[in-house]
């Protein structure tokens, strides 16, 4: 696989941010076969070492969850997905309205989007996370959120490669 083809199939796997496979790419950081787990690794080791403004910059890309990205159908396929699977296009109007709040202040107060690997969780649990982590100070909450970045970035990749060989 050459630079481009990589960079074409793995680029959104960090929201938005293709730098990340480029990175991994030029730093001969990819061995085929590709595995899920060696591309994570890879991929996050980048993240990691990207400068806070480059990662302050994955984390603006992520979109407001159920807010209005959603609503007008802008999502990426795998922000549509993994938000569908968690039934956040699904929310009552009260619902959609705490969201809508909760967005707004966070963003307020950390300047990027509240982030959360949504597989698995409900819209209750991720509410209740989202009233637990609005309370932490931004250094807390910038870690738990790339921590969250390379999560879903995890776990996209798990849907698009075999764990071995």
């Amino acid at each position: 696989m050459d630079r481009a083809d990589f960079v074409q199939r793995f680029g959104g796997v960090f929201e938005h941010s293709p730098f990340i496979a480029e990175r991994a790419f030029t730093a001969g950081m990819i061995e085929e076969p590709l595995t899920a787990r060696h591309l994570h690794d890879a991929l996050a080791a980048m993240f990691r070492v990207a400068s806070l403004e480059e990662r302050l910059g994955v984390l603006r890309a992520h979109p407001d969850l159920a807010g209005k990205l959603a609503i007008a159908g802008d999502l990426t396929e795998d922000s549509k997905r993994e938000q569908a699977g968690a039934g956040l296009d699904r929310l009552s109007a009260a619902e959609h309205a705490r969201f809508t709040e909760l967005n707004t202040a966070y963003v307020e107060k950390f300047g990027f989007p509240f982030i959360i690997a949504v597989k698995g969780l409900t819209k209750d649990d991720i509410l209740a996370a989202f009233e637990t982590r609005i309370s932490n100070t931004r250094d807390q909450e910038f870690d738990t959120a790339c921590r969250q970045v390379e999560k879903i970035a995890r776990l996209r990749l798990e849907s698009l490669l075999p764990e071995t060989h």
